[in-house]
């Protein structure tokens, strides 16, 4: 399956996939308002074999043979949390003298 892959302008790391070049019309205005101006970023040619850094590429061809369109999120990141505080409850504690 052949797809032309467009970079979203004002989400980083956003990515729509098509089945055809240049055929933004098809994706819902909603999307299009998200994600802003697309610049042509890569013309490929997708099979279960191939293996994509991000995403699953059956779930990106059935995407693509449905709807016309796959789009492609950041992954996911998650926010380090700071180690909890030590359990002070049974530390033993000086008395004044």
């Amino acid at each position: 399956m052949h797809c032309f892959v467009y970079a979203s302008q004002r989400k980083a790391d956003t990515y729509v996939w098509l089945a055809r070049k240049d055929n933004l019309e098809i994706l819902p205005p909603s999307l299009e308002l998200m994600l802003g101006q697309l610049r042509f970023v890569l013309e490929v040619e997708l099979h279960a074999d191939r293996r994509l850094p991000q995403e699953d590429v059956e779930v990106v061809m059935e995407h693509v043979r449905t709807q016309g369109w796959h789009l492609q999120l950041p992954p996911q990141q998650t926010l380090a949390t700071p180690p909890a505080p030590p359990d002070v409850s049974n530390t033993p504690t000086r008395k004044d003298e």
